[in-house]
């Protein structure tokens, strides 16, 4: 055990759980002033429902023993943690760190991915049915997609029984381009369509972000979350933790100027939204390149990223679905971008060692990317829709019209983000106690 690299992953780990409460900022700030708690609070329910589920079996089933073809680990093998918890004379290591120190570093990716998705049902969800999803979507899709991607466990033999996808076809995805951002944004889209479009969607002036602000502090708190997503994945203080962390600096810059410059072209002029999601569209596109390619293929990699994505989001309108926050233009459409671009410019002197197209490589790690990008795509999309429709069918997802109309704060949770006209934020009273009619003053004679 190495307890430099400990406690670099343990602030890593803490640095990405921070990105979740940012997540909710920045979803919060883009919605509409009476649907913002809602937002945040399908956020910290994420937390909630994975964080419990992870200690129970979503670890053994991402990273316990393949139960055959690196689909699935055993689910009860480390049922509850269990065996992971020796004595500080006999601990289990990954690497060089404890393998508790893992679990819990690998916990907050699996609650940062489920909260992503509730981006594409905002204003209109209810509460319960997201948890409900969340559940269920975490335990049949994250915890397998992790363990296709994730896992390089190995035989007493020195065997290779890990994930299908990382271990086995040897696509590289060095923080989780595709078991995290193609993963959420799959479900997303589909979420987005069994729920339905918002009530003037397209139409409504009101839809616009409410809390610019907001929307800024929470990408600011994302980008900073995002050098322990990133450099924390090397699972060491090091070299190949010091080149994520570079190329996590990049792109973003380099995917903010792309976004802000097709707002300019395209609208006139450059936004506080559009610098927000151009930043979150190149942490998306570089995460699963981080260790992979060189920094000027970083910066190149982030300005078409923001110029890709910022072209995606619109597509919404044309597709007739209601993406309400734009996880499938930015992190469906980016996750794909920077996991097939790892095809075309992986460069064999990086941590990753790969050869893509540009470095002399040939087709045969594009080919590979793309078949692992659009496995996790497919298998997300479709799991995720038939939960969804279950999910929809038995308890309802949507809340009525009336209560999206009053306010999805007020109608779920019976508070208020803001006091409007004397109304006291935190717990709303429908029924407030009567104010006395004012007497007429009386004059003595």
């Amino acid at each position: 055990m190495n307890t430099g690299d400990t406690a670099w992953v343990l602030v890593s780990a803490a640095l990405v759980l921070l990105m979740t409460p940012g997540l909710a900022f920045f979803y919060g700030g883009m919605t509409r002033a009476k649907g913002v708690l809602n937002m945040m609070m399908m956020s910290f329910g994420a937390i909630a429902v994975v964080g419990t589920l992870w200690v129970l079996f979503g670890y053994s089933m991402s990273f316990g023993r393949d139960t055959g073809g690196g689909i699935i680990g055993n689910p009860f093998q480390h049922f509850g943690l269990q065996g992971l918890l020796s004595t500080t004379t006999n601990v289990p290591l990954v690497g060089t760190i404890p393998e508790i120190v893992f679990v819990g570093f690998q916990g907050v990716f699996a609650i940062i991915t489920v909260a992503l998705i509730t981006g594409a049902i905002a204003d209109r969800a209810k509460f319960g049915a997201w948890l409900v999803f969340a559940a269920i979507w975490v335990t049949v899709v994250y915890f397998p997609v992790a363990h296709w991607v994730f896992d390089f466990n190995k035989d007493a033999a020195g065997n290779p029984i890990g994930g299908w996808i990382g271990q086995g076809l040897g696509v590289i995805d060095f923080a989780g381009g595709t078991a995290v951002h193609i993963n959420a944004g799959a479900a997303a889209l589909a979420l987005a369509l069994i729920v339905g479009k918002r009530k003037g969607f397209g139409k409504d002036p009101t839809h616009r972000p409410h809390n610019l602000p907001f929307v800024m502090l929470g990408a600011g708190l994302l980008w900073f979350g995002w050098f322990g997503f990133n450099a924390g994945s090397a699972l060491g203080a090091n070299a190949v933790a010091g080149y994520a962390w570079i190329n996590t600096l990049a792109a973003p810059c380099a995917a903010t100027l792309g976004w802000l410059l097709v707002e300019r072209l395209r609208d006139g002029h450059a936004t506080s939204l559009g610098a927000a999601s151009g930043a979150v569209a190149g942490l998306v596109a570089i995460t699963p390149a981080c260790s992979a390619i060189t920094p000027m293929w970083s910066l190149v990699l982030g300005l078409l990223a923001g110029v890709v994505c910022a072209l995606a989001v619109g597509l919404k309108y044309r597709l007739g679905f209601d993406d309400s926050l734009d996880v499938v233009g930015v992190h469906l459409v980016g996750g794909l971008f920077g996991t097939l671009f790892i095809g075309l410019a992986a460069d064999p002197g990086s941590p990753a060692a790969g050869s893509g197209l540009f470095s002399g490589g040939g087709l045969e790690l594009l080919g590979k990317q793309a078949i692992g990008a659009f496995a996790v795509m497919i298998y997300s999309f479709v799991i995720a829709y038939a939960i969804g429709w279950v999910v929809n069918k038995t308890m309802g997802f949507r809340i009525s019209s009336d209560h999206e109309a009053a306010g999805i704060d007020v109608s779920l949770h019976a508070e208020t983000a803001y006091d409007f006209g004397g109304r006291s934020s935190g717990a709303f009273h429908p029924s407030p106690l009567p104010v006395p009619a004012p007497q007429p003053e009386k004059v003595d004679a």
